[in-house]
């Protein structure tokens, strides 16, 4: 099956797909299914686990509020980790959003929006690049760590690494962002080379 590439379209692509690794959920973000896989996900969770429904309660409310704020923001999709390495937890997260037009600075292309962010600086010590993707096109990389919000990440005290990609969606003025996210901050670098991989199978239908 041939892989359109950016360059291939002359009119706006349909949709567009990535691959995700098998222990990543999907919330959706859907007013109107939202509630129904944040339940699923949940009872996945607590599977076997009879004792805890304060934390099954914490869970579904933080999940909640994710979700929604991501819907606020253009959010399409919404995936979360159920990964472990041993007993260890790979927490993680990605969500797909297209902001709406009047959001963003009028850049036209990746280079132009690079030099606006890093003129702008909104990080202090952010990795700023652009990159190729293999079938997606030129995209604009940021990798930041910020310090622990334990308020927003469920009592989380470890830095937070986040890698943002901003992908011109072809034949329009619209972007396209792929935010990956992780608490885990002593396995950072793995989760970013797992995140890269994933942004590699982004392509346009």
């Amino acid at each position: 099956m041939h892989v359109k590439t950016a360059e291939d379209f002359s009119s706006a692509p349909t949709d567009y797909n990535l691959l995700v690794p098998d222990g990543w959920f999907q919330i959706s973000l859907d007013p109107e299914e939202r509630d129904r896989s944040i339940i699923a996900l949940t009872e996945l969770q607590f599977r076997g686990v009879d004792n805890a429904p304060h934390l099954k309660q914490e869970l579904m409310r933080d999940l909640q509020k994710r979700a929604k704020s991501a819907y606020g923001i253009g959010g399409t999709e919404l995936y979360l980790s159920l990964l472990t390495a041993g007993p260890v937890p790979l927490a993680s997260s990605l969500l797909i959003s297209v902001p709406a037009a009047d959001e963003w600075p009028a850049c036209s292309d990746v280079e132009e929006l690079a030099a606006h962010l890093a003129e702008r600086k909104p990080w202090e010590d952010a990795e700023l690049g652009v990159k190729k993707l293999e079938a997606a096109g030129k995209a604009v990389r940021v990798r930041r760590r910020d310090a622990p919000d334990p308020e927003n990440q469920m009592g989380n005290t470890l830095p937070t690494t986040t890698v943002t990609y901003y992908v011109p969606i072809p034949a329009t003025k619209r972007w396209l962002m792929l935010n990956f996210s992780t608490p885990v901050d002593p396995l950072a670098d793995q989760m970013v080379d797992l995140f890269d991989t994933v942004a590699g199978t982004l392509h346009w239908e």
